[in-house]
Formats: C-alpha cells, sequence, structure tokens
C-alpha cells in the first residue's frame, strides 16, 4: 500500500511540476511583452526569477541562453553597451541565424522600452492615421536610411527606395516607385517630395558603364530610367575620369528625376500652384555632408517653354 501512495505522489508532483512550467513560461511571455514585472502569484513559484530577468533589457546573455540551446551562442555585451549601427553589431555574429534575429530581438525591444513607451501619445495618434509632410524617395543602398540621417519619427516620411533613387517619367507606365508617389499625392497630401541620392551609388555606375548592346538584367533594365541623365554627364564631363563622372551622374540623375516628376500631371499641377514643392537631395558618406535644394518651376502651360530652375541651395556639414 505504501509503494502505491509513493507512486501517485510521485505522479502527482511531476504533473504538478510540467504545469508550472507551461505557467511560468507563460507569465514570462505576457510580463515580457505587456512591460509589466509579475504579479504575486507568479512570485510564489520556485523559478519566478526567471521573468525578472527577461525583463533586463541588458542581460544578453540570459536572453540568448533562453532562446537557444546551442553551445556556440556568441556572448554579446549589454545593450546599453553595444553599437546601435546594424553593420557593427551583427558584424559579431559568428554566422549563426539566430543569433542575427537575436541582436534584432533585443534592439527591437530597446525600441519599445526607450522610444515607443516614452513617446506613447505620438504612437497612439498614429494608430488612427498617417498625415506625413515628406515623400522621400531614396537608394536602396544599405548605407543610405534616411530616417537615420535625417531623423524622420515614424508617421513624417512616406517613404520608396529603389536603384539609384530614379523615378521614372509617366510614360515608361507603372512601376512601384511612381504608384507610391500616387498615393502620397493624391491620398496623403504630402506638402515636400524628396529625392535622395549618395555618392558611391552602385546603381549609377552600373549606368555609367553600360553599353548599348550589353545584356540586360533587371538592375539594368531598371537603371536605364536615367540615361539622359548619363548622356548629360558624358557630354560635360568626358574629359573626366569614371569616378568623376560618376559622382556629377549622381547628382544630375536627381534633377532629372525632379524633372520626371513634372511629368505627372497630378504632380505639376500642384507644384504650379506651390501646393507642393520638390527638393533633391544628396548623402555624401565619405564626408558625412548632405546638399539639399529645391526645384523652382516657373513658365506658362507650354512646356516646351517652362523653365525651370534652383533654389535655396544648402550645404549642412
Amino acid at each position: 500500500m505504501a509503494w502505491l501512495i509513493r507512486f501517485k505522489a510521485r505522479s502527482l508532483v511531476s504533473a504538478t511540476r510540467s504545469l508550472r512550467d507551461t505557467l511560468d513560461s507563460y507569465r514570462c511571455s505576457l510580463s515580457h511583452f505587456s512591460g509589466f514585472t509579475t504579479d504575486d502569484s507568479v512570485r510564489s513559484f520556485p523559478r519566478k526569477w526567471l521573468c525578472s530577468k527577461a525583463m533586463r533589457l541588458n542581460d544578453v546573455d540570459d536572453i540568448q541562453s533562453r532562446s537557444s540551446s546551442s553551445p556556440d551562442i556568441t556572448r554579446r555585451p549589454s545593450v546599453s553597451a553595444s553599437s546601435n549601427s546594424l553593420g557593427v553589431g551583427l558584424q559579431e555574429v559568428t554566422g549563426s541565424k539566430l543569433n542575427l534575429f537575436d541582436e534584432l530581438k533585443l534592439r527591437f525591444l530597446s525600441f519599445k522600452h526607450h522610444k515607443y513607451l516614452e513617446e506613447l501619445e505620438h504612437f497612439e495618434t498614429l494608430k488612427e492615421a498617417q498625415t506625413p509632410k515628406f515623400m522621400v524617395i531614396a537608394c536602396a543602398d544599405s548605407r543610405v536610411c534616411p530616417s537615420t540621417i535625417l531623423g524622420f519619427r515614424p508617421g513624417e516620411a512616406f517613404m520608396i527606395r529603389n536603384v539609384a533613387n530614379l523615378v521614372p517619367p509617366l510614360q515608361k507606365g507603372p512601376s512601384e516607385t511612381n504608384a507610391a508617389l500616387e498615393f502620397a499625392v493624391k491620398t496623403l497630401q504630402v506638402e515636400n517630395i524628396l529625392i535622395i541620392g549618395h555618392s558611391c551609388c552602385g546603381g549609377i555606375q552600373t549606368l555609367m558603364s553600360m553599353q548599348d548592346n550589353s545584356d540586360s538584367s533587371f538592375i539594368k533594365t531598371w537603371v536605364t530610367n536615367g540615361k539622359n541623365a548619363k548622356l548629360t554627364t558624358e557630354s560635360a564631363a568626358n574629359h573626366l575620369s569614371f569616378d568623376q563622372q560618376c559622382r556629377l551622374c549622381e547628382k544630375e540623375s536627381i534633377n532629372m528625376s525632379l524633372m520626371n516628376l513634372l511629368t505627372y500631371p497630378w504632380i505639376k499641377e500642384k507644384v504650379k500652384k506651390e501646393m507642393l514643392f520638390v527638393h533633391g537631395g544628396y548623402y555624401d558618406f565619405l564626408n558625412c555632408t548632405f546638399e539639399k535644394w529645391t526645384l523652382d518651376f516657373k513658365g506658362g502651360s507650354d512646356e516646351e517653354k517652362g523653365r525651370f530652375f534652383v533654389k535655396d541651395q544648402q550645404l549642412w556639414c
């Protein structure tokens, strides 16, 4: 009889432990995502410390050890001591995809606690609608992040990024870029369109090195939208080196895209009425400077006689 009582007792303890593990995991997850500590009911469990430790965003080792059973996981310094740069932080990874997402997880949680929760009123307003003042067209280059460079907060800029930050003319037909433009101008009623180019642009280098009979590819087909900028650059600077020509074309392609914006009637009309302003920007990450200028449209309804000037040129350094 005694052995039967002992057997049932062990079974009951085993079942209770399984239930306790499940509840601990649920409580940790709940407290982790709600931003609050655990309540007294959780503290009654022996392993309550798991929940409190999960709340420490700077305890990287603890979070990593709980997210993976791999013995080769890379140990990192605390969030406060680690770099905020994706490039620097992710270079520390030893090749494990799980480690990459551990890094992103920590950065998301840091954003939530140090940005989202501290600016909760701002994010609450964004739940209702977005009312950005800017439409930004930037390059897809990973070194050129408009929100980082210009400090856009969530809700301030509607963005699209493509290779070489090009705007195709209306005659080229539908694309992701002009679809985003249409939504920004017609629906969101943005007041500014800003096209941002940058130094060492691989898309412009591809454009400048293309031959007329070169093999086609997705990239080459796309960058031909900047062909007029290439021809202008080659005509004006054929005595310069290839790198110098690319730098000039990087800026010339921005002006060409500004002109292409005016091929869309719903953009041109607002620009003429000064309800919409179009700007160019050039980010030189070799020396961290930013050039900004605005297209000044003057002229009648005859496009052939229209005159386009640049105004408000500035260099931020």
